[in-house]
Order: C-alpha cells, then structure tokens, then sequence
C-alpha cells in the first residue's frame, strides 16, 4: 500500500476519502507556503539559528534523549531553548563533546509565544474539538499543539498517538522518515512478554524467540516526507519517525466527530487496565 500524495482536495474529499476510512495521507507544500514559520524560520533549507535563537531563546523547553530509554519513551529535561541551538550548532560543527543526541519535543510553542502565528491550521484539520477544549479553560496552560526541532538522527520511538487521536505534521524544513502500521498490526509486533516493540528498525524485531509473531505482521507504509509537506496520521496507526535531515516540524494531536468513538473505546480500555 502506497500513500497518497495530495495537491488539491476539498473538505468533503478528505473526509470521504481519508477520515472516513482511518487512512493516511501526505499534502504537497503547497499547503503550508505561506507560513510565517517558513518564512522566517529557515535558510536556505536549513533552520534559521540566528533567528530563532534571538526570537525565542528564553523560553524553557522540553528535550528527549535519543539515546536512552526510560518507560518505553526518551527521558526528558527542560533547557533554554538558545542552549539547545547553541548544542545544535555544535553537534553539526562537530565540536561537541559526547554522543548527545538531543530532540526538543513536545514544545507548547502556541501557549508560549500566542502572538506569533506562526502558521495556520488547515482547513481540513480544523474541526478539532481536543484543541477547542483546551482553548476554553484559560486557567490551564495545556494544549496539543507542538513544535519538534532536532539534528539529523533524532527520532521518535514506535507507538500509537495518545488518545488513539488524529494528528497531522507539517515540515518546515529537513526530511522525516515515516513508518506506519496500520490498526491491529500492534498485536505482531510485540515480545513474549507483551510489550510493544520499542525501535520498529531494530535487528531485535527478528529474533522469533523475542518477537514470535513479527512474521505475520503486514509489511509497513514507509513514507519520505520532505519539506513543506504536511502527513495525516489516521486513528490507531502505530508509527516511528525519523529525522533523516535537520528537521523542524509542526504537529497537532486532534479529535473530532469522525474519530471520537476510537477514542472513548481506548479510553474506557484503559479505565479496566
């Protein structure tokens, strides 16, 4: 199965074509052309350090390490995001001392910065009743809405998106790679013991002893997601992404009335855990 690639689709297309039917697609970079963030956060294809270090360097932000594990995910710590420029920019000079492997992650760029409109939401994904519940309750600094920036090797390990929700990427610059299992997959691609794989491209996965049922798992939809384009990852699709490239990315986890009933049944699943 191949992804479709997409230039010009109406509202009703998509949720005929796409939303409907839980499957992925991938939107050419015309739909994010005239972003702020493209405009100003990259040159020359690659990120823009001087600007982004002076627009935003104060604020505190998350970061995962890539090279540890903890509870099925990287562990995190909170940074200055000028020092993780400044790490970024050592990392690619080859200055850097160690093996770091840093990836902010998880940003609340909107809650941080809400005057800077740094793109805007497409229409097909604007029917977001997630985003919309965080927005009423100003009290609460939440939102699932994020900003990902990371060095060429970064990348974030197999899962499902919380909630079992919706959520599209938009690239601003560098090039992901994409690997998606499509729902009910998961259950191959666990060990003896149940736990989900961890790295989909570890050698591990085919070890039978290990992994016993990765054999009949079906194969994967791999996708090159370049510059400029946005993927939409359906309901329940297990995935890992790659920064083949310096990478930045924009991406929502967002619900609506198409996806609403996957989400109450993981949730209710989760509640007899």
């Amino acid at each position: 199965m191949e992804i479709a690639r997409i230039s010009e689709i109406t509202y009703n297309e998509f949720v005929e074509n796409y939303l409907s039917k839980n499957l992925p697609c991938l939107l050419d970079e015309r739909f994010t052309r005239n972003w702020k963030s493209r405009q100003q956060w990259i040159c020359s294809g690659k990120p823009c350090f001087e600007f982004l270090s002076k627009s935003f360097g104060e604020a505190t932000v998350p970061v995962a390490d890539c090279n540890q594990v903890q509870f099925q995910s990287h562990p995190k710590h909170s940074m200055l995001f000028k020092d993780f420029i400044e790490y970024w920019k050592e990392k690619n000079n080859g200055t850097l001392e160690g093996i770091k492997c840093w990836y902010l992650k998880d940003w609340h760029f909107c809650k941080q910065f809400p005057d800077y409109k740094a793109y805007e939401t497409p229409t097909l994904f604007q029917s977001d009743w997630l985003n919309e519940f965080w927005d009423q309750w100003t009290d609460m600094n939440d939102d699932y809405r994020f900003v990902y920036m990371g060095p060429q090797g970064t990348w974030t390990p197999f899962h499902a998106d919380v909630f079992r929700s919706y959520s599209w990427s938009a690239n601003i610059c560098g090039h992901k790679k994409w690997i998606l299992y499509p729902p009910g997959s998961e259950k191959y691609l666990k060990d003896n013991h149940g736990n989900l794989v961890f790295d989909i491209t570890s050698s591990q996965i085919q070890d039978t002893k290990k992994f016993p049922h990765f054999h009949k798992a079906p194969q994967p939809i791999v996708v090159n997601q370049k510059e400029g384009e946005i993927i939409f990852v359906p309901s329940c699709w297990h995935h890992q992404v790659i920064n083949m490239e310096d990478t930045i990315s924009i991406n929502h986890n967002w619900i609506n009335g198409s996806g609403v009933l996957q989400s109450w049944q993981h949730l209710k699943g989760e509640l007899h855990l």
